[in-house]
């Protein structure tokens, strides 16, 4: 059976919680190769793992895999899948695909180039309730979207690990990190290609006061520089819209995650999960037990990217879409900045 020879760039916690475990489960996947700019946290993780080679820096690592899965801050993911696709080497980068538009463009134009896979792992596609929503839509149940909604809201999860709350490593805070996830799987449900405009407002006074009530771990208020809480309002070229609102710290009661559609035909809910159809003079609300069951959608993500990678599949998250979730934030950030809906 043919294998794909993977490296991974970057062996903090998603590469050694979902990735390396994943891989190495996969029966087409081999992880040969590992670079981290902590040399010695990558031997100790190759050690953990029984991966043979530790490279002493990403492009040595290039040589000898077919793949890269890109685990890093966000600052570098341009930068490396670059350098990866110039290399021969297919890309699954983690999410966002980049800091900004303009880096999304210059990896997909690499990947063109070159002619290799380029996916970013929004693997809340991958899921249960995603499939199923994006089946009934397709069936035509919700029509022509009108104003979808998202709320994603965390009540007090401020990562206390790692660079989560470092601007200039990440590009920002809870939008770029976990709005990201959402806004990537209502746009591939909607099916729009094109937003037009976006207006949006970040914040960050909670996480800026002493005397934090945080569930995942300490951080430093007084050096906390991204956003804890951001809402915005976008504008698509057919005039629907979505209202987005998204968290690590909010004064609400608790976690919430609510994503609605509302079509002209009929409407969708994905937590819980309900189907809203006008028939015949009745108004028909269909419900099913479905979850987001992150850790079977974090297999199908592996499996459609290893499969991609033999040319068996096709990568579900493709460059250009993850590109337009990336365009939509830069945006929301300039809208805060410069107080003013952005025109895109």
């Amino acid at each position: 059976m043919e294998k794909v020879k993977v490296g991974i760039v970057g062996v903090g916690g998603i590469a050694q919680d979902r990735h390396i475990p994943l891989l190495m489960e996969h029966p087409q996947a081999e992880v040969t190769t590992l670079f981290d700019v902590r040399l010695d946290l990558a031997e100790q993780v190759a050690q953990t793992f029984n991966i043979a080679h530790v490279a002493t820096s990403y492009d040595t690592l290039f040589d000898q895999v077919d793949a890269v899965v890109i685990c890093t801050p966000n600052k570098f993911h341009s930068e490396i899948a670059i350098a990866a696709l110039n290399a021969g080497v297919h890309v699954l980068c983690e999410k966002p695909m980049a800091i900004s538009k303009k880096e999304c463009d210059d990896m997909i134009e690499a990947a063109k180039k070159h002619h290799k896979i380029l996916t970013v792992a929004y693997h809340y596609r991958f899921t249960d309730v995603a499939i199923e929503a994006k089946r009934r839509i397709d069936e035509g149940v919700v029509g022509s979207p009108v104003v979808s909604r998202i709320q994603a809201l965390r009540h007090r999860k401020v990562p206390g690990w790692g660079v989560f709350t470092n601007k200039a490593l990440q590009g920002g805070g809870c939008l770029i990190d976990y709005g990201c996830h959402v806004l990537d799987l209502v746009l591939w449900l909607l099916q729009i290609t094109q937003p037009t405009e976006v207006s949006g407002r970040t914040y960050n006074k909670l996480s800026k006061q002493p005397h934090q009530i945080n569930d995942w771990g300490e951080f430093d208020h007084e050096t906390f520089n991204v956003e804890d809480h951001a809402t915005s309002y976008i504008v698509f070229d057919n005039d629907a819209t979505l209202q987005f609102e998204c968290s690590w710290a909010a004064n609400i009661n608790s976690d919430k995650l609510d994503i609605s559609i509302s079509g002209e035909k009929g409407g969708l809910q994905l937590f819980p999960f309900e189907v809203y159809e006008p028939r015949n003079g009745e108004y028909l609300i269909h419900q099913q037990d479905i979850t987001l069951n992150e850790d079977k959608a974090a297999e199908r993500q592996t499996d459609n990217f290893i499969k991609s990678c033999l040319g068996i599949e096709t990568p579900v998250v493709k460059m250009e879409e993850a590109r337009r979730v990336s365009q939509i934030i830069e945006a929301i950030y300039e809208s805060n900045e410069k107080k003013q809906t952005i025109q895109l």
